[in-house]
């Protein structure tokens, strides 16, 4: 499986408007984040996670032209907002795309895009989709294995994924003992880590190494982060196996 991090900033991106911090200012391209949003090829399928405001633009970087499913994590801003891009997919398919996600998030996606779902003129100016309402069960995506990992964003149960052998989990301050249990023996562990100090809705880094050091994943990559971690800084202090992705990475896994 080749695993493209199509973005890896939090709801601001990096850097943020208005903002002449270090981090904002820096000349290193590793602190340049668009919002998170991840690209997974396997042999069988295409499979994006989340559509973040800049797919269209994260699509094109990345070379990505094809899209069999959708996985959607939850359905705030940073993380759909370019669902109307997934158009040019559908066409070019000809059909529509799968959109898989957990019942509040199916709802609300059809209520924030809800023109998308009435029934209106014909044209190409709508993605075509279908939306498949998911939560703990094993589900495929062209022959891909998806496994739903229901975990807790502040108070708003959201769904990481686990295909094969990489998870990967955002948004996300608490994970259900059962969701532990569906982490085990990952080559690759995806975390949302958005800051050093707690946070009430998001991991922090302390609270994702503790959760590294619980799961013992051969590899962990941070993403969805914010201004305030720099790249080079916290990498030199991270333990063997832990690092910070960025926007554009490529990585392969079983």
């Amino acid at each position: 499986m080749e695993v493209t991090f199509l973005g890896t900033g939090t709801s601001h991106g990096v850097p943020v408007i208005g903002c002449s911090c270090a981090v904002c200012t820096s000349l290193n391209p590793k602190n340049k984040r668009t919002r998170s949003s991840l690209w997974l090829k396997t042999k069988e399928a295409s499979i994006v996670i989340d559509t973040a405001p800049e797919f269209r633009l994260q699509a094109l970087e990345a070379g990505l032209k094809h899209v069999d499913g959708v996985l959607y994590t939850h359905c705030h801003a940073d993380h759909v907002f370019g669902f109307d891009d997934l158009r040019a997919f559908s066409r070019g398919a000809k059909k529509s795309i799968p959109l898989y996600g957990n019942k509040t998030t199916i709802s609300e996606l059809r209520e924030v895009f809800a023109y998308v779902f009435r029934k209106t003129q014909k044209g190409g100016g709508k993605p075509r989709v279908e939306t498949i309402i998911v939560d703990k069960d094993l589900f495929q995506v062209k022959g891909a294995r998806v496994q739903p990992i229901p975990v807790i964003h502040g108070r708003l149960p959201i769904l990481g994924y686990r295909l094969g052998q990489l998870a990967y989990i955002t948004d996300c301050s608490y994970i259900p003992p059962a969701s532990l249990e569906l982490l085990q023996g990952l080559q690759v562990l995806v975390l949302g880590v958005v800051r050093y100090e707690a946070h009430p809705t998001h991991l922090n880094v302390e609270q994702a190494l503790r959760l590294v050091d619980k799961l013992r994943p051969r590899q962990t990559y941070f993403t969805h982060i914010s201004h305030l971690l720099e790249h080079d800084k916290l990498n030199k202090t991270l333990p063997f196996g832990v690092k910070l992705a960025y926007d554009g990475l490529q990585i392969h896994c079983a």
